[in-house]
């Protein structure tokens, strides 16, 4: 039954993301044109996951404005965590992700067009991708980003340590606020294992208060980020206790 319900939530994120790309290709044509891209790629979410039957289950404790840039933290258990921000969050943002995405057909095109790659073994792209991050903030415009610097721990929920310092580079740099999400389930439903299997759960998530970056300095990062990681880090075990 796994099996087929996998092949079940497959056929449809693939059929929708067909359905969308002529529009989105398009869009992406012209630079004023690639907010409505994005548009479009939220809606392939929030049409996948009905679709699927995962009910989304988010808490806003802090409910961000579309109007502002934010950088826009979360732990990173599951492919599945790029898929649900777009259902998460209203914000025009730009993801900072690996490089490798781009030789995904189609889907590798969009993200090169639309978001920021970055190789995290190569000291240049990531001072690249950092400035074009700053950039991104710079025209008001949110990044999202996970510090953890991949799908890298072995036991969720925990996670991995330490975090990478970009995000919080950036944050600081144009003083705007870094706001925590902790995704609480996406890695029972789509966990980093072979064979791919989705299940079904409710995807949980939580949208934290902003930790503010105004007056602080480089000097600040280690401590912000430690502050962020430990905001995400309490409700995931929050959560493993309760379930427990």
């Amino acid at each position: 039954m796994k099996l087929l319900y996998t092949i079940w939530c497959g056929f449809w994120l693939i059929i929708i993301f067909l359905i969308l790309f002529p529009t989105m290709f398009i869009c992406l044509q012209r630079r004023q044109w690639k907010p409505y891209a994005h548009w479009l790629n939220r809606l392939w979410g929030k049409l996948f996951f009905p679709l699927a039957g995962i009910r989304i289950e988010i808490e806003y404790r802090y409910k961000p404005s579309t109007d502002k840039a934010y950088v826009f933290c979360a732990n990173h258990f599951s492919y599945l965590d790029i898929a649900v921000m777009g259902v998460i969050l209203d914000n025009y943002f730009a993801f900072v992700g690996k490089h490798g995405v781009k030789n995904i057909p189609l889907f590798g095109y969009m993200f090169r067009h639309l978001h920021i790659q970055v190789n995290r073994e190569n000291s240049q792209s990531r001072v690249s991708s950092l400035n074009k991050a700053i950039k991104t903030l710079s025209q008001n415009r949110s990044v999202v980003i996970y510090p953890e610097g991949g799908i890298k721990t072995k036991q969720p929920p925990k996670m991995h340590y330490p975090w990478m310092d970009g995000a919080f580079r950036m944050a600081i740099h144009q003083q705007v606020p870094v706001v925590p999400i902790t995704l609480l389930t996406n890695y029972k439903i789509l966990p980093d294992k072979n064979p791919i299997r989705l299940h079904r759960y409710p995807m949980r998530a939580i949208v934290h208060e902003p930790l503010l970056t105004i007056g602080l300095s480089s000097q600040d990062v280690s401590l912000l980020r430690d502050k962020c990681y430990q905001v995400i880090d309490e409700e995931l075990k929050k959560h493993h206790l309760l379930k427990n």
